[in-house]
């Protein structure tokens, strides 16, 4: 195989993955592990990386752009924050010095924002890539997820933005709640659909609702499908009515995977025009964008 001329890495909390790319930014080759920076220490980062792309490395140095918790406090190395109002691509890049000579690793600085308090990291590159593809945008942009972001940009930058524990809401009722003992795998979309109107109609009802899941599933002939389906819709109409000044009268892209942005496919009756796109494909043009404006500014 042709070796690459440089990495673009996206090194998650749960995986990590890498694309071997041409110096005019055409992709090689795709790989991933399940090395995120949650089953690693300080420490093993580096040997992590090498088992992935051992194979793909020439005898000269590679360069090596990374994004996302390799730059978190014990990652590989903190690589701080840039605060907004600013390019999501700006800032100062973290330099690692790796044992391995065959390649040189930078690592992107995240977000922050000081009223109210708030940090990503990781989520900064995608809105890199929505911006290099979409240069014009000026609107909303949303990454759900574990923590769901809610970003304002206009001109190229990022002016504001919020964080919904919405999917580590959602673990926590169906994993440590008693709302557990009413769950299975199954899922029932009008019942979502339904839980999100419900929501979004009292979200200051919402505790209550919850609870009525439970009492339900007592009273009642469980479906424990709808249940599952109306726990989720809730939590996210809760998020949807915290966001609502994002995307009431915003253009709204939606970034995420197939399955996590049907979750807000409501957000098409309610936004004033939604758009949607791929995680990794944003990912990619974002690594793409930041190597391009950032080369040279090390730290």
């Amino acid at each position: 195989m042709t070796a690459p001329d440089w990495i673009a890495v996206d090194w998650g909390t749960s995986n990590l993955r890498i694309w071997a790319m041409r110096a005019d930014d055409t992709v090689l080759e795709r790989r991933k592990s399940d090395h995120g920076m949650g089953r690693l220490r300080e420490n093993q980062f580096e040997e992590s990386f090498l088992s992935l792309v051992e194979d793909l490395l020439p005898d000269h140095p590679t360069p090596v752009w990374v994004c996302g918790m390799a730059g978190a406090r014990g990652g590989w190395r903190e690589a701080g924050y840039v605060s907004v109002p600013a390019a999501p691509q700006n800032g100062t890049v973290s330099r690692v010095i790796p044992n391995d000579s065959r390649i040189e690793v930078r690592i992107l600085p995240g977000l922050s924002q000081t009223n109210p308090p708030d940090v990503m990291r990781g989520e900064e590159t995608q809105i890199a890539g929505v911006l290099a593809r979409n240069p014009e945008f000026d609107g909303v942009i949303c990454l759900p997820g574990t923590h769901t972001k809610w970003v304002r940009v206009a001109g190229g930058t990022v002016l504001q933005f919020r964080t919904f524990m919405t999917g580590e809401l959602f673990a926590i009722f169906t994993q440590h709640s008693i709302l557990r003992q009413s769950l299975d795998d199954d899922w029932d979309d009008a019942a979502f659909a339904d839980a999100v109107a419900q929501g979004l109609a009292a979200p200051a009802d919402t505790s209550a609702a919850l609870f009525g899941l439970r009492a339900q599933n007592l009273l009642a002939t469980p479906n424990r499908g709808e249940t599952r389906a109306r726990l989720s819709g809730l939590l996210i109409s809760l998020e949807l009515a915290g966001a609502r000044s994002f995307w009431e009268q915003n253009p709204v892209i939606l970034v995420g995977e197939k399955r996590t942005r049907e979750l807000y496919a409501s957000l098409g009756r309610l936004a004033p025009e939604v758009r949607n796109l791929e995680t990794e494909d944003m990912t990619l043009a974002g690594l793409i964008a930041a190597r391009s404006a950032l080369k040279g500014e090390d730290v």
